[in-house]
């Protein structure tokens, strides 16, 4: 039992110290980390806009959005997951995020995605810049596919897609992802 945990630990601490340095800042280097995760969120975008043009209907229509270029996750047993993201109200850049999930369950392995959520007004999305907006970590969640946008709708004020980067994750789990934002 002491080893399961040990080796929980180990990859609870290895996702979020992955997640964490993709955008770390030493000294003065803050505007340069900012201004690249910037554009790994518009390069998010057009990826996403590629496997699935039903989604300009969400990037027209919403109120806001919150773009994780890259989300790294890992699980045995204790899952855990981080990312940092942009924030955008009415299409201009307003701050950045970070999400953290934890999940508990039958779970294996590792993996990196992308995910986007859509604020259906304004009302949702200051609920998220204050840190009220946390759901369930596989809560309607929609693979973004060529027409898979097509028939998805909001939830509670937000509609989420994600796009597999990479990796394999066996996961019969329930936990929830928490958000913080940092206005610019």
């Amino acid at each position: 039992m002491l080893r399961a945990t040990l080796l929980t630990a180990f990859i609870v601490a290895l996702v979020a110290g992955f997640g964490c340095s993709q955008y770390r800042t030493t000294g003065g280097d803050a505007q340069a980390s900012a201004a690249k995760l910037q554009n790994q969120a518009e390069t998010t975008v057009e990826r996403f806009k590629t496997e699935d043009p039903s989604l300009a209907t969400f990037f027209e229509n919403s109120y806001g959005y919150a773009v994780f270029p890259e989300v790294a996750k890992g699980a045995a047993g204790i899952g855990a997951a981080h990312g940092e993201g942009v924030v955008y109200e009415r299409g201009a850049m307003v701050g950045t995020t970070t999400l953290t999930q934890g999940t508990i369950g039958a779970q294996l392995g590792g993996q990196t995605y992308s995910e986007i959520i859509f604020f259906e007004d304004d009302a949702t999305l200051e609920r998220f810049k204050q840190g009220d907006v946390e759901f369930s970590a596989q809560a309607s969640a929609v693979a973004a596919a060529e027409g898979a946008s097509a028939n998805a709708d909001y939830d509670a004020g937000v509609a989420v897609f994600t796009l597999n980067q990479s990796g394999l994750m066996f996961e019969a789990s329930i936990g929830g992802q928490k958000f913080t934002f940092t206005p610019n």
